[in-house]
């Protein structure tokens, strides 16, 4: 996770805020769809357990969790599709 977080070219966005678990990672799912391969998708989350279950659904089927930036108030979380 080399990569400057704040420089990131991000393709896409969802705000998942105010939904609790399972909400954002289920939005995380959907959103992945709508990026190329080799695209990032940002997820914003106020959800403490999304800090665990994104990078852990990333790894499981295949793509990059590249990290997460805190904003005011909830995360912001980077994914690479990579297939």
């Amino acid at each position: 996770m080399s990569e400057d977080l704040n420089a990131l070219e991000v393709s896409s966005t969802v705000d998942a805020r105010g939904s609790a678990c399972p909400g954002p990672l289920l939005e995380a799912k959907k959103g992945i769809g709508k990026v190329k391969v080799g695209e990032v998708l940002e997820v914003y989350s106020n959800d403490s357990g999304t800090r665990n279950d994104l990078p852990a659904w990333a790894g499981k089927v295949g793509h990059e969790y590249l990290g997460m930036l805190e904003a005011d108030g909830y995360d912001k979380h980077f994914i690479k599709r990579s297939k």
